[in-house]
This record gives C-alpha cells, sequence and structure tokens, in this order.
C-alpha cells in the first residue's frame, strides 16, 4: 500500500487499476468527496461518495455526460471508469487543466449549448430518473412540457415543502395556478437535450480556452430551462446570448419567460437549504399567478 494515498481511497484506487503515486484533496462541492490522482502518466480527477444515501448517482451522471457527448456539439470530461468499492462508489474522469477564456470563449460557449437544443428529441423526460445536487429528479415521459414541468417538477417539491410545514396550502393552491397557465406561457417547441444544471459552478475552460461541461443533471426539457439556469446566480456574458440566438434564435419574450424557468431551481433549493430560498421559491410562483 502507498502509504501517500489515504486508506479510504485504497479499495477504490485498486478497483481502478491505476498506477497512483499519491494524491490531493480537491473541491467537490457539498455532496462528494473529490482527488486529484497522480500517476506517472497524467492526473485524473476522482469523485466519491456514499453508495447507500445516493443509490446509483454516478451511473447516472456517467448517462448524462455520454448524452451530451454523444450530440458532438459540446465537451465535456472522457469517463474513465464508475463503480462501487466497498460502501463507496465513484467516479473517474479525466483531468482538465484550467486554461484561460479565449477571446471567442462566450460566443463558443452560446453556439454549443444552441447546437446540442437544436437536436430534436421525442418526449419530455429521460430514459431514467436521476439527481440534481443530490436531490432525486423524477423523468416520466411525457409528450407535453406543461405536463412534465408540473408533474416532474413543480408540484412534487411543493407538495414535499407543504409535507415538511415550510409551504401553506395557499402555496399549494398558488403553485397549481402557476402550473395551469404553463401552457399559454412557454412557447410550443420541440424536446430539447438540457444539461439540466447549468449554472456558473458546473462549466470550465480547457487548456485551449473553450467551454466544458461537467456535472449535468440531463433531461429532455424545453430549452429555455438551462439558459433561465444560467441567469440564476449572476447569469453570464451577454455574448452567450446573443450568439445562442444567432444559431438558434428564441421565441419572443424569452428574457421575461426565464423568470418562469427559476421556479424549479429554486425550489430545489428550498427543499435542500431551506432559509431565504423559501421566500425565493413563493415569490417566483406567486408572481406569475397574475402574469398575462
Amino acid at each position: 500500500m502507498n502509504a501517500s494515498i489515504p486508506l479510504s481511497l485504497q479499495a477504490i484506487i485498486d478497483d481502478c487499476g491505476l498506477p497512483v503515486q499519491r494524491t490531493e484533496q480537491v473541491n467537490g462541492g457539498d455532496i462528494n468527496s473529490a482527488y486529484c490522482l497522480y500517476t506517472r502518466s497524467g492526473k485524473y480527477f476522482l469523485k466519491v461518495n456514499q453508495a447507500a444515501i445516493y443509490p446509483d448517482m454516478f451511473l447516472k451522471e456517467t448517462a448524462g455526460l455520454s448524452s451530451l457527448n454523444k450530440s458532438k456539439t459540446v465537451a465535456v470530461p472522457e469517463i474513465i471508469k464508475t463503480g462501487i468499492a466497498g460502501e463507496q462508489q465513484y467516479l473517474l474522469l479525466e483531468w482538465i487543466e484550467k486554461g484561460k477564456p479565449a477571446k471567442n470563449f462566450w460566443d463558443s460557449f452560446g453556439q454549443q449549448l444552441a447546437l446540442l437544443h437544436q437536436q430534436p428529441q421525442e418526449y419530455f423526460g429521460w430514459t431514467t430518473d436521476n439527481y440534481i445536487g443530490r436531490l432525486k429528479q423524477s423523468n416520466k415521459r411525457h409528450g407535453s412540457w406543461s405536463d412534465f414541468y408540473t408533474e416532474c417538477r413543480i408540484m412534487p417539491l411543493v407538495e414535499l415543502l407543504f409535507n415538511k410545514q415550510l409551504f401553506s396550502r395557499s402555496d399549494i393552491n398558488a403553485a397549481g395556478h402557476f402550473c395551469n397557465q404553463l401552457d399559454t406561457l412557454f412557447p410550443v417547441e420541440h424536446p430539447a437535450l438540457l444539461h439540466g444544471d447549468l449554472w456558473s459552478g458546473n462549466y470550465s475552460v480547457t487548456p485551449e480556452g473553450g467551454p466544458i461541461f461537467f456535472d449535468p443533471a440531463v433531461y429532455y426539457g424545453h430549452r429555455e430551462m438551462d439558459l433561465g439556469m444560467t441567469q440564476l446566480f449572476g447569469g453570464f456574458d451577454t455574448r452567450f446570448y446573443e450568439a445562442y440566438h444567432e444559431i438558434y434564435p428564441l421565441e419572443p419574450g424569452w428574457q421575461k419567460r426565464l423568470k418562469l424557468t427559476e421556479a424549479w431551481p429554486l425550489l430545489v433549493h428550498a427543499v435542500l437549504f431551506g432559509g431565504m430560498y423559501i421566500g425565493k421559491a413563493r415569490e417566483a410562483i406567486s408572481y406569475f399567478n397574475d402574469w398575462t
């Protein structure tokens, strides 16, 4: 056993079959432990968590990354291996050295996302349920966006918050009214493969200066959901949205509609973190009850 490798990782490293010389812990978010693995042939990125707490999380993440990769539109890290060793599950990816954004970084980013969204899918949903953060995400197939957004996104979390006594009966009624308006609020478009959790913490810059996506929560949904997520915590550069619109023009009123998409991630944050997000989720739902 290599003394420079933590005992807790040895079984995983043995399962990966890598000649690891040393490890270094890096930021992995609030769910996973993450490490840089050093070998003679290069570095790897390893994510680890408890298999019993988050069943099949990395298998589902692998499926999402693979689907994004198969679209041949966006860059994602290469998947090396995923598995379980003892009580821990892991995902081994190539290590991406962070580069300096190229001058056309935001243009490329917007163009690539637009090309991803242009590939039509057959239904709203996904081949399996998965996760957004540490929260399970239902992806049951639906024929309409309003039905999917209502039954797989908004109402399950509203009811969960109600059961936790964080939402009131009036909040449930407001959410129901919100969902009843969706057919008239969202333009009818084909389902698109979405990253699903595209905020500023889930992309990086390659050594060549281009964008690379990771930590997806994929599903087939309305493309404006990805755009709304980019604005939730500060927004991307304006060139991103301009480049996207040039490749795949958005329907009139899209800037206003992005507020509709915020209801889902705000509900997720309300369930996971509580606090101020409870009020923000309530406001996102109630505000649009009077929007015509």
